[in-house]
């Protein structure tokens, strides 16, 4: 168990109850014990279908404790919105990292590893490394 801030998770989809649906699975397979801060941004402000920078803003400032923050993306735009937010330079909080990984695997991985206290860079390489799951 990590001694210092645990590296937040947040977890961007174009629908809101996909996003807190993958946050509940994430966090309930993460088993007992402290869970890393983990925050769902899905969907626009007012309930539709989409992506919303305030929204996803507002997620990673939720969820950072100072160990960095990696953000998992289902689709398209969301990657360009949560690039955006990172070009912007200020937008999201300092060692924010858009996470190359399958969103429902990844973010499993994401969660357990942060809780485990892995840093960012183990976060993401655990979270990456589940593309190579197999299936069949």
């Amino acid at each position: 168990m990590a001694d210092g801030p645990l590296v937040g998770v947040v977890l961007v989809s174009h629908s809101g109850p996909v996003a807190e649906a993958v946050a509940a699975l994430a966090v309930g397979l993460a088993g007992g014990g402290t869970t890393a801060p983990v925050a769902a941004a899905g969907g626009t402000a007012d309930g539709g279908l989409g992506t919303s920078a305030e929204l996803i803003s507002a997620a990673a400032s939720r969820v950072d404790g100072g160990a960095g923050v990696a953000v998992l993306t289902d689709l398209g735009s969301a990657v360009l919105t949560v690039k955006a937010l990172i070009a912007e330079g200020d937008e999201l909080p300092y060692g924010t990292r858009l996470v190359d990984a399958p969103f429902v695997e990844g973010a499993v991985a994401a969660v357990v590893s942060a809780s485990a206290g892995a840093d960012l860079a183990a976060v993401e390489a655990a979270a990456a490394e589940a593309y190579t799951y197999r299936k069949v």
